[in-house]
């Protein structure tokens, strides 16, 4: 049995970013924190599926750089293999949002970099 409390968390970049609460063996669960003007880098999972619950404030989610959603209270998102993600903060309040990643996998990620307005992101292989 593992034990643990959301705000005991430590995030990537300080105050923000993603922060792990349970790292393995079979699934990771965390939270991604963004202040206002955040946002989190545009990213994939080749083999993990990664769903969002959202916890508090509002973000938007683009998904594979061509589709938004904006993200509010009580809203939840699974994100399949190969399907990017990224998350901004463009309101004035933060952004929390519980994700649970499975299965375990810490080396599957990778970075597409791409902020909205630049040209479309290459998708993901088999996409």
């Amino acid at each position: 049995m593992i034990k643990k409390h959301l705000d005991e968390i430590e995030y990537r970049f300080g105050t923000y970013g993603p922060g792990y609460s349970i790292r393995g063996p079979r699934t990771d669960l965390g939270v991604c924190q963004l202040h206002p003007g955040d946002d989190a880098v545009n990213h994939y999972h080749a083999a993990i599926e990664e769903t969002f619950v959202v916890l508090e404030g509002e973000a938007t989610l683009w998904v594979d750089g061509r589709e938004s959603y904006t993200c509010t209270k009580g809203d939840v998102f699974q994100m399949e293999p190969g399907e990017q993600h990224y998350f901004v903060n463009n309101s004035d309040s933060v952004f929390r949002a519980l994700f649970i990643k499975a299965p375990y996998d810490p080396n599957d990620g990778v970075q597409v970099p791409w902020t909205p307005g630049e040209p479309l992101p290459e998708l993901a292989p088999g996409r």
